[in-house]
């Protein structure tokens, strides 16, 4: 019937502009988003970028912490040299200091030659202490000395080493309750943390969910090159109703996933990963398809108003 033809016209054409929405990804120095709050986070970047102070920056695993860091980077004068990141949890207690600070030979069993530190290699440019929370306590006295005075000494070195580099730090943890507890220096908190700034999590910008998945999307080669993906309005929904404890780094891994999954290459609820797929299951019978019967049209009018358009 001819109403039948209207409604899978409907249905194409709101896929067609979900797919334009999905490609059109908004967003600053390759970090994606128009939420209000994103927004004011890129006028806060730029306005930052022309000084030479620390930033700190705050939020949960997987928000991009590292991009805004690239952001800042790129939007500064020091654009030009290198941004260095260095993940101060990812190393062991013991390579810390050589790692950040450098070497000479002989210093200690291991150190068969010179070797320069992060710190040397980012000059004129940028060092991204990510999770900084994590360095051990020596090593927070050589940073503060570093912060104070721009000069570093490597390890079994007695002549100190200017270096002109801005240092850019991220924790997901509470910084300011790390010194409290006695896991963090006060006054080395103070002189990282100049400038705050802190990422929302995902579930406080949902809107960005839509651009963010096109972004995702866009970069994944489907094997069949005709197959081009895009996610369904159910879907959308299913992703809209989950809370995403793992933030951007999750949403990336559960779109590569519903990729993988989908055969059609428009991503059903049934492609997403199972636990947003138990969020789905709760307010809407499984499946777009179902076939109308006269109690949910005669309860869908009354709530109309009987207003048949509506």
């Amino acid at each position: 019937s001819m109403t039948g033809v209207i409604a899978a016209m409907r249905d194409v054409s709101e896929l067609k502009s979900m797919e334009l929405e999905l490609k059109q990804a908004k967003g600053f120095r390759g970090i994606i988003g128009s939420d209000p709050k994103m927004l004011q986070l890129f006028e806060q970047i730029r306005d930052l970028a022309a000084f030479d102070y620390p930033v700190h920056i705050h939020g949960e695993t997987g928000v991009g912490k590292e991009l805004v860091a690239k952001a800042i980077h790129k939007e500064s004068a020091r654009s030009n040299a290198l941004f260095v990141p260095i993940n101060c949890g990812a190393l062991p207690d013991g390579l810390v200091e050589s790692e950040l600070f450098g070497h000479i030979k002989g210093s200690f069993s291991g150190a068969i030659r010179n070797k320069k530190g992060r710190f040397e290699l980012a000059d004129k440019g940028t060092i991204f202490l990510d999770e900084v929370a994590d360095l051990p306590k020596s090593v927070q006295v050589k940073l503060l000395r570093f912060l104070q005075e721009g000069t570093l000494e490597k390890i079994g070195s007695e002549s100190p080493v200017s270096v002109d580099v801005r240092v850019l730090s991220a924790t997901n943890k509470d910084l300011l309750e790390e010194t409290r507890k006695g896991n963090f220096r006060e006054d080395l908190y103070y002189r990282l943390n100049v400038i705050p700034i802190t990422l929302p999590p995902l579930r406080k910008r949902k809107n960005d969910i839509l651009p963010l998945s096109g972004h995702f999307l866009s970069e994944t080669v489907h094997p069949n090159s005709q197959i081009s993906s895009t996610i369904s309005k159910e879907a959308l929904s299913a992703m809209m109703d989950y809370h995403w404890p793992g933030n951007i780094r999750e949403l990336e891994n559960a779109v590569r996933f519903a990729i993988v999954k989908s055969r059609t290459g428009i991503i059903q609820p049934e492609d997403l990963p199972l636990e947003l797929q138990k969020v789905q299951k709760i307010p809407s019978p499984k499946g777009p398809d179902k076939k109308l019967d006269v109690p949910s049209v005669e309860a869908a009018l009354k709530k109309a108003g009987g207003n048949k358009a509506k």
